[in-house]
């Protein structure tokens, strides 16, 4: 069997553009909330309306109360009312859905209603916004941007888990989680840890990075010694635990355990894996030395950080890509 080759990325994807001027979106839910923290609130079904950019992968992220057209509509009015006018937008197609799970059918219904069509090509041709659809049963063709949003829904439906939130609350979450995602290392910016800063989604938002979300660390805090304030700041925590390992480990991912990763070298930037790390916290360093084994594998090298001179392990450090 012949495979096609591989073909060049398109040029949304290359050609300098303002962020979220081609952007894509797609949806997840729905997650269970109330109206209201109040007891006795009858629930209800939400969606997450997720657009990224597929320049700056810088997302955004728009809570919807259900699957109307008036809804999607005014989550997309929000976005570009706070992120700016948009040229071409890129989605899966509807047909994606089909017998994914039966909790999207509701998904795939609203995607494929006329009433949906009908309204949305009309503000679509109002604000000249051209919308593609990627080919059925083809992810590979959102490449990256399928990746973050892969994972992004994979750790916040673990993290909620059979959590019942508040319609507040589930903003408050999800506006918190957007910092976190933003907060990701594209590239290296100098070669000196004490001098420059890592280029991230937030650099082309806000021009400048954020450095924390002010929170008592909570993590190891039992669920029902919480109160509703501080479990917002467990779940933040939580999925930044579980995100920022599996978004270092993709920076140190080879195909097959019998071929080599890539080698640390003397001036290689990385980013260093910690456990105990706050969120938007990504600590970094510079390779002075490496120090191979008697097979010649290096499996410790010598990290320059802000904070001094250290030996760490390889599978520890992270290597991040250059500009």
């Amino acid at each position: 069997m012949t495979y096609p080759k591989m073909g060049e990325l398109p040029a949304t994807r290359v050609v300098e553009a303002k962020p979220f001027v081609n952007t894509a979106c797609d949806y997840l839910g729905p997650l269970m909330i109330t109206l209201s923290g109040k007891r006795g609130q009858r629930s209800q079904k939400a969606y997450i309306c997720l657009f990224i950019c597929l320049a700056t992968k810088a997302i955004h992220l728009e809570v919807a109360s259900d699957l109307s057209t008036p809804t999607f509509l005014n989550a997309f009015k929000r976005f570009l009312s706070r992120r700016g006018p948009v040229k071409t937008m890129l989605s899966d197609n509807g047909t994606n859905f089909v017998g994914a799970k039966n909790q999207l059918d509701e998904i795939y219904n609203f995607l494929e209603s006329d009433n949906y069509k009908k309204e949305f090509s009309h503000e679509l041709s109002e604000n000249r916004i051209e919308w593609r659809f990627n080919p059925a049963s083809s992810p590979h063709f959102g490449g990256i941007f399928e990746a973050q949003v892969r994972s992004f829904k994979t750790h916040l439906l673990k993290v909620v888990g059979d959590q019942l939130l508040s319609y507040e609350e589930l903003l408050t979450l999800t506006v918190q989680i957007e910092s976190l995602l933003n907060s990701r290392p594209l590239c290296s910016l100098s070669s000196d840890p004490t001098d420059g800063e890592i280029l991230t989604p937030n650099h082309f938002l806000t021009l400048t990075p954020l450095n924390c979300i002010p929170a008592v660390d909570v993590t190891d805090v039992k669920i029902n010694r919480l109160t509703r304030f501080q479990l917002i700041d467990q779940l933040v925590q939580s999925f930044w635990a579980r995100w920022s390992l599996e978004y270092l480990s993709q920076l140190q991912a080879r195909e097959k355990w019998n071929s080599n990763s890539t080698p640390v070298v003397p001036g290689m930037v990385v980013l260093i894996k910690q456990d105990n790390a706050a969120p938007l916290s990504w600590p970094r360093g510079v390779i002075t030395q490496v120090f191979p084994g008697k097979d010649g594998v290096i499996r410790v090298a010598s990290v320059r950080t802000t904070k001094g001179e250290f030996k760490r392990p390889v599978v520890k450090l992270a290597p991040l890509p250059t500009q």
